[in-house]
Order: C-alpha cells, then sequence, then structure tokens
C-alpha cells in the first residue's frame, strides 16, 4: 500500500511539472504589450516584436562613449551637451545621418586619445552635424574635436583648448579612425574672444586617420584647424569662416591637397609654427599643400604666415578677388628668417579678379622669389566650386572668375577657359614637355612692355585653337592701346636654321635650332595678335608672332598681327609652313622669312607695312658654308602699299625663292635688292629668285619694278593675280576673325 501510495504522488508531482513548463512556453510566446514586462517577441518592455507598438528609441546624444555605438541613418539626433568618445571606445556614424546640436559651448563632439569616431558619409549622402535653432546662426554650437597621440610641438601632453582633453605623444601614425563626406554648419561657440571652437578641431592627430571629403559651413571661428599632429587633409572646404578658413600650426607635420576656402572673415589660410618660439621648438610646422583656391575677399591675406610660420611648400595655389597674397608681418622675427632661409616655397599662384590696389606679399625682405606666379586651378575649377565638392556640400554659389593673371612657367598640361579674360603681365613660358590650350573666344590682354610675352621653349607646345567667327585675341591691355604695348608670341623649335644647331632667340632668351625637321610644337589656328612689339634697342625688338627653328609638325594658318611696332610675322629659320597669314600697319616688315627657312607659305594678305611688304633673307654675315640656304615656295600674296623697302625686299643673300600669284597696289618699288648685297645679287643672276604673275596694281608716282641692276631681268614675270584672294580688298577666308580698322 505504502509503495503503491509513493507511486501515486511521484506521478501527481510529474504531472504539475509538465503542466508548469507548458503554461510557461505558452505565457512565453503571447506578447501581453500591456503588462510591464517583456515577454512574447517583444524587443523591448511592452513594445516591438510582432505585435506591440515600436520601442521608444533616446536620440539624444550626451554623456561619454565607453564601447561601440553604432547611429542609425534612420533617425534624427539631438545634440544638447557634450558627448565624447572615450579611450577604447568607438563611434559609427553611416552616411545620411543628421545630428542637430544646440546649447553653445555644452554641445560638442569629441574623440579622446584612443578612442575612434568613423563618420561614413557618401558624396550623395554626407553625415551632417548642424545646429538644432529654429533660425540657425554662426556659434550655435561648439563643433567636432578629435584629440590623438602624435606629436605637437606644444608638449608630449597638452589640454586641448576647447573640450579639455589630453593631446599630443610620440605616435605619428596614431589612428583615430575616419572622417570621409562629413558637413559641419553653425559651429564655433566660444568661451572668450581667444577660446573657440572651430569647425573641425584636430589636436595632434595621427597620420592613421582619414580626414578627407569635410566641409565647414558658417562657422563663427576658423573653419578647420590642425593643431600638431601627422594627419594628412584632402578635399576640404571652408565657406564663410568667421576668423580663418583653413588653420593649421603647433608643429603640423601632415599634407594636404584640394582645399577650397571662400568667404574667409580673416585669413584664407593661416599657418603657423608656435606663438612663443624658441630655438629648441620642436617639431617645426612642415607641410606640403597642393591644388588650394582661395576667394576673397579676405582681411589678412590668402596666407598668414605667421608666428614663425614653417617649412612649407605650397604649389598650384589659385586666389580670386583678394587684396593682398601672402601676409608676413616684419615684426615676426621666425617667421621673416625662415623666409630668407628659403623655408617657404610658392610655385603656380595666381591671382584672379585682382582688387584695386592688390599687393602681392607684404614681405619686405631681400627675397621676393619665395613664390612664383603661373597658371593654377587651384582646387579643381579655379573660383569655382570643384567638381568633387557636388552633391554632398552647401552654399558654394560664387560663380567662377572673369578675369585671372597670367604669368609663369607651364611643365604640365594646362588648358585656359574662354569665358575668362587673362591679363598678362609678365612672362609666360611653355617649359620643355609643357602644353598650352587655349580655346576658341579666349581674349589675352597684356601690358608691360618687354616683360610681357608668350613663350614656347623647345619640347614645349601651344594650341591655339580659334575658329572664323571666334578667335583666340591676344591684344593690349592699356586703356588707350598702342603698338609695343606688350611683346608677342615666340615659339622655339628644334628644325634647322643657318645660325647654328643651338642658338638663343633675340627676344625671350630660349634656345632653338637643330636637326628635327618634322618637330612639333602645336598648331596655332585663328589666332589675332595686336598692338605688339615692344623693343629693347633699335636692333632688338618681338615681331607679332616669332618664330624660331619652328619644325613641320606645327601648324600655323590663320594668323593676323595687327599694328604691331615691328614685323608681323617672322620665320628664323626652321620648315614650319605659313598659311593664311594677315600683316596689318606693321610698324617694321609685313612678313619676314630668314636664316634658312625651308617652309613654304600661301594666302598672306599685308597691307600698311611701314618698310617692306615681304623681307625674304638668307644670312647677314653669310659664307660658301651657310646651310641650310632659306629656300621657299610662296604662292598667292598680297601687298597693299605704301611701302618703303618695296613688296618684296630680297636681302642679305636672299635665298631660293618661287613665289607666284603676287598681287600688289600703291607702292612705288616691287623688288628691292641692294646693288651691295653680294650674295643676293648672285643668286638673282644664278635664278634662284623665280616671281610668276606678279601684278603691279595703281602703282605710285615713280613706280619701279625692280631696283636690281644686273643682267637677268627676267627673274619675275607680270601677269594678272588675284593675290590672297580679291587682289587689294580682304580675302574672304579673313571674314569674321581678322580686323582692318
Amino acid at each position: 500500500m505504502k509503495k503503491q501510495l509513493l507511486t501515486l504522488m511521484i506521478m501527481i508531482a510529474a504531472m504539475a511539472v509538465v503542466i508548469s513548463c507548458g503554461n510557461d512556453d505558452d505565457e512565453s510566446t503571447l506578447a501581453t504589450c500591456s503588462d510591464g514586462i517583456q515577454n512574447g517577441d517583444e524587443t523591448g518592455i511592452d513594445c516591438g516584436g510582432s505585435s506591440c507598438q515600436p520601442c521608444e528609441v533616446n536620440t539624444t546624444l550626451e554623456g561619454e562613449i565607453t564601447g561601440t555605438v553604432n547611429l542609425d541613418p534612420n533617425l534624427e539626433y539631438q545634440l544638447t551637451a557634450a558627448y565624447v568618445v572615450l579611450d577604447g571606445a568607438t563611434l559609427n556614424i553611416p552616411a545620411g545621418t543628421v545630428i542637430k546640436a544646440t546649447g553653445g559651448t555644452a554641445a560638442y563632439i569629441a574623440v579622446a586619445q584612443g578612442g575612434k569616431i568613423n563618420i561614413q558619409g557618401t558624396s550623395d549622402n554626407p553625415v551632417i552635424m548642424t545646429s538644432g535653432e529654429a533660425s540657425p546662426a554662426p556659434a550655435d554650437w561648439g563643433g567636432l574635436v578629435v584629440c590623438g597621440k602624435a606629436p605637437t610641438n606644444k608638449g608630449a601632453s597638452v589640454t586641448s583648448e576647447v573640450a579639455g582633453l589630453t593631446y599630443g605623444g610620440t605616435e605619428n601614425n596614431d589612428n583615430s579612425g575616419s572622417i570621409r563626406y562629413l558637413r559641419i554648419e553653425y559651429t564655433g561657440a566660444e568661451f572668450s574672444a581667444d577660446k573657440q571652437f572651430n569647425g573641425l578641431s584636430l589636436f595632434g592627430v595621427g597620420s592613421g586617420t582619414t580626414v578627407e571629403y569635410v566641409q565647414s559651413y558658417n562657422g563663427k571661428d576658423d573653419g578647420i584647424e590642425f593643431f600638431g599632429g601627422t594627419v594628412n587633409g584632402r578635399y576640404l572646404i571652408s565657406t564663410n569662416a568667421g576668423d580663418d578658413g583653413i588653420d593649421f600650426a603647433d608643429g603640423w607635420n601632415g599634407n594636404g591637397e584640394y582645399w577650397y576656402v571662400s568667404g574667409s572673415a580673416k585669413a584664407g589660410l593661416e599657418g603657423s609654427n608656435l606663438k612663443d618660439e624658441t630655438a629648441s621648438v620642436n617639431p617645426i610646422t612642415t607641410t606640403t599643400i597642393s591644388n588650394v583656391t582661395v576667394v576673397g575677399p579676405v582681411t589678412e591675406g590668402a596666407l598668414y604666415y605667421k608666428e614663425g610660420g614653417g617649412k612649407f611648400t605650397i604649389d598650384n595655389f589659385y586666389t580670386s578677388a583678394v587684396d593682398l597674397g601672402i601676409k608676413v608681418k616684419s615684426t615676426d622675427i621666425p617667421a621673416v628668417t625662415r623666409i630668407e632661409a628659403g623655408d617657404l616655397t610658392i610655385t603656380n599662384m595666381q591671382f584672379a579678379e585682382a582688387v584695386s590696389g592688390l599687393v602681392k606679399t607684404d614681405h619686405t625682405g631681400a627675397n621676393q622669389t619665395f613664390f612664383t606666379e603661373g597658371i593654377a586651378t587651384g582646387a579643381g575649377n579655379g573660383a569655382a566650386a570643384p567638381d568633387w565638392a557636388a552633391g554632398w556640400t552647401k552654399g558654394l554659389t560664387n560663380s567662377a572668375a572673369t578675369t585671372e593673371n597670367l604669368q609663369g612657367k607651364i611643365s604640365n598640361e594646362v588648358s585656359l577657359k574662354s569665358e575668362v579674360t587673362y591679363l598678362l603681365t609678365s612672362s609666360l613660358e611653355i617649359e620643355n614637355g609643357g602644353k598650352l590650350t587655349i580655346p576658341a573666344g579666349t581674349v589675352i590682354k597684356a601690358t608691360g612692355g618687354t616683360a610681357a610675352y608668350i613663350a614656347v621653349a623647345q619640347g614645349g607646345q601651344i594650341f591655339v585653337e580659334g575658329t572664323s567667327d571666334n578667335p583666340v585675341i591676344m591684344t593690349s591691355g592699356e586703356t588707350s592701346p598702342a603698338p609695343a604695348d606688350w611683346g608677342g608670341l615666340v615659339v622655339c623649335g628644334k628644325a634647322p636654321t643657318n645660325k647654328g644647331a643651338s642658338v638663343t632667340s633675340e627676344v625671350a632668351g630660349l634656345t632653338y635650332g637643330g636637326t628635327v625637321i618634322d618637330d612639333n610644337s602645336g598648331s596655332i589656328k585663328y589666332l589675332r595678335l595686336e598692338y605688339t612689339g615692344a623693343e629693347f634697342s633699335a636692333d632688338k625688338q618681338f615681331n607679332g608672332l616669332s618664330l624660331f627653328g619652328v619644325g613641320s609638325g606645327t601648324t600655323v594658318e590663320y594668323v593676323q598681327s595687327y599694328n604691331g611696332k615691328d614685323d608681323g610675322i617672322e620665320f628664323f629659320g626652321g620648315t614650319v609652313n605659313g598659311r593664311y597669314l594677315i600683316s596689318t600697319n606693321a610698324g617694321d616688315d609685313g612678313i619676314d622669312f630668314a636664316d634658312g627657312w625651308n617652309g613654304n607659305g600661301e594666302y598672306w594678305y599685308v597691307s600698311g607695312s611701314a618698310k617692306a611688304g615681304l623681307e625674304g633673307s638668307n644670312l647677314k654675315d653669310e659664307t660658301a658654308s651657310v646651310n641650310p640656304i632659306t629656300t621657299t615656295t610662296i604662292s598667292n600674296v598680297t601687298v597693299v602699299g605704301p611701302v618703303t623697302e618695296g613688296a618684296l625686299y630680297y636681302k642679305e643673300g636672299g635665298g631660293k625663292f618661287t613665289i607666284d600669284n603676287f598681287y600688289t597696289t600703291g607702292i612705288d618699288l616691287g623688288i628691292k635688292v641692294k646693288s651691295s648685297d653680294a650674295p643676293a645679287v648672285s643668286r638673282i643672276e644664278a635664278g634662284d629668285l623665280t616671281i610668276t604673275n606678279i601684278q603691279f596694281d595703281s602703282p605710285a608716282t615713280d613706280f619701279v619694278a625692280t631696283d636690281h641692276t644686273g643682267a637677268n631681268q627676267t627673274f619675275y614675270t607680270e601677269g594678272t593675280a588675284t593675290g590672297a584672294g580679291n587682289g587689294a580688298a580682304a580675302p574672304d577666308w579673313a571674314t569674321g576673325w581678322a580686323r582692318f580698322n
């Protein structure tokens, strides 16, 4: 009986356990959504799962992060206090996340040493940190502060001026995370005049950190600032900073490229070393920065080199509408000393939309060559917003510049813009390997006499791409243009000349000549050169277009020289051909060819030359060994007089010329040949000069067909000529691009 009773009790207990377990399972699969208990498939207490209301999410950012936090791009976050990523913690912010801040100096995001922030924006979906105020304004909140362990010359363990965090150390490659495609707006809350937040402040941040595609917009203080460290900064934008656009100081040893700054209240860029510099300061701010645009106005220069400056190399620096290029206080002895020592080098700096009274630098020391001007594209599009800024930035509404300076040296490929008027006040040289493209419709205005010219060195190339209805124009920039206002265009090639294999051009001082018959210096089409011919002396002056040893691989056609002081167009040796050329009102000869030129010409129209219409020669001091001899075939030529040295002046040995369809009008002398020029006379007698179908229309009183007195009087034959196309009238092919008034 006892056994039966024990067995029954065990069975009852077992059934109770089964029933109890069954009841628990049933309850756990049912979400009540109202009992204050997380049950069923609820993801929170009475929320989430398949049947309850969504759980409330805390979107307020404040306090300290000790682990890993991943923000949700589908939520909008409110920053009302300090939000600090501590040592060992990570904050991940995905593309499209928006954070709205209020609270002035109390509201900021900071990354402590050892912490990481990963901002993962994209070009079409950036991360945005902005003001949460109804009417946003600069200084609504602090900004983003990152503190690393890389060196700074303020010490190994320093406290940041905002956020109160430690920074600095010895870890050059310290990694504080990655910041990409971030827009920071309305930052710069200030504690005092000397202590305020920037948009992005990088304190001792290491090179293991990525900082690129960042814009600071409408901040009260600096847009972006590097306080020491080794981090690089690429594709950075500062828009309407209340102080400086981009600032770097305290021994920063990173590099920068593609920086675009506009609307800065003070300096575009400010670069310094240490406010109270001593001989033992280390490291020195040392950086290479390339591809920078600063759009003014600014009040402290496109670059303010201050507090010792540092060792900077800057290239491709484009400025627009600034009144001061590089600011350097004479009382800043360390900065002045470094410039004099060559520690600041700026190449290819361009001043566009020059403000009246522009001062390129206020540095008064002996070293005035620490910066060189050139053609710059800056951050990509000169003054206009760069292409890489499209989609993720804000407020870049400034248009491209309408005027830019043009000078310096070109060693790579550069293209001008037809919508810009270029101001040439000094020389522009296309060096060996350089390539300059000038599109149709481009206007270049020059001032500066002999100092202002464009020259193509051996191995360089120029491509003038004018059209019949939209030529390229190189003209005077003076209020009342006149001949000799500037130099002209000079091209030097590697083709033969009888002056030697390596000669120096009489203007521009470049080497020309060689053995490359088909040398290619580019292409010149539909170009009008005006008011050229600045002169060094009576024997040394610029022509409109000077071609020194230019090879047959080069194209020269549809070129006009208008109102130049010396020759219109001149060939100094070489093998290049010249087609559809016009010289109007040359102060010397219309078109000149000499020094062993072995090219050909057709369709030349010359009017208003002070001396000869055409002047053809071989070599001034000719000897029997001179080689090559000027040898050419020219057809379809018009010379409209009066002239004082003949429609053709065959001089200094002349050469071997064949000329056909040669129309002249209003001249008193057809072919001039000095009897004392023995080599020229000998060549005529030998039949080396042959002119067929030359027409002397409406000759002047006392007209003489030729003053050659030798036995050969049949070297020319008269006939009916159309010349360049329409006899004395401007040819049809000159319509639209040439000028005759």
